[in-house]
């Protein structure tokens, strides 16, 4: 036994190189650091599908599995606006939605911010505005980030919400 520690004792610690982090957790180590650098505290998100598909509901749900694991990020999604920070609005804007939409917009409390998801968030989509439609969020309250996609990735995701916090001015919520 001895002349086996001796033996470590003489050639020391040989392991590799750790390997390089993923591009997806650089993302996520950035939106930690923007987050606690900007708010001090954990972001938290009210969702409102304001007419989608359910395609980019599917990619926000992913942001919460163990592989990215938004909560761990400092990251909470919210059931009331008035608890939230940022907005995270899916979909066309149908007529029906735009006044729950505009009442959410109005209960965040200031300052807020607002990300548009997906292709119809941006810009209506393959909807565009028609007699169901007013097409993009922009079309019925401000937007801050859009994160176009159908659907965004998990990752673009992430990006858009790094986007706007980053643009953000520190002390938001």
């Amino acid at each position: 036994m001895l002349h086996i520690l001796r033996q470590i004792a003489r050639t020391g610690i040989r392991t590799e190189d750790p390997p390089a982090p993923a591009h997806d957790m650089v993302v996520a180590t950035r939106l930690q650091e923007a987050i606690a650098r900007t708010l001090g505290r954990a972001l938290t998100i009210r969702h409102v599908d304001a007419g989608s598909c359910n395609g980019c509901e599917l990619e926000i749900h992913a942001l919460a599995n163990p592989y990215y694991n938004i909560e761990g990020l400092g990251i909470k999604f919210v059931a009331s606006p008035r608890h939230a920070d940022l907005l995270l609005v899916t979909g066309p804007v149908s007529k029906h939605m735009a006044i729950p939409l505009r009442r959410t917009y109005d209960a965040t409390p200031d300052p807020k911010l607002v990300v548009a998801v997906g292709e119809c968030g941006c810009s209506g989509g393959i909807f565009g505005e028609s007699y169901a439609s007013l097409g993009a969020v922009r079309n019925v309250i401000p937007v801050d980030v859009e994160i176009p996609g159908c659907p965004p990735a998990p990752t673009a995701l992430l990006q858009g919400i790094l986007a706007a916090i980053s643009a953000a001015k520190p002390g938001i919520g």
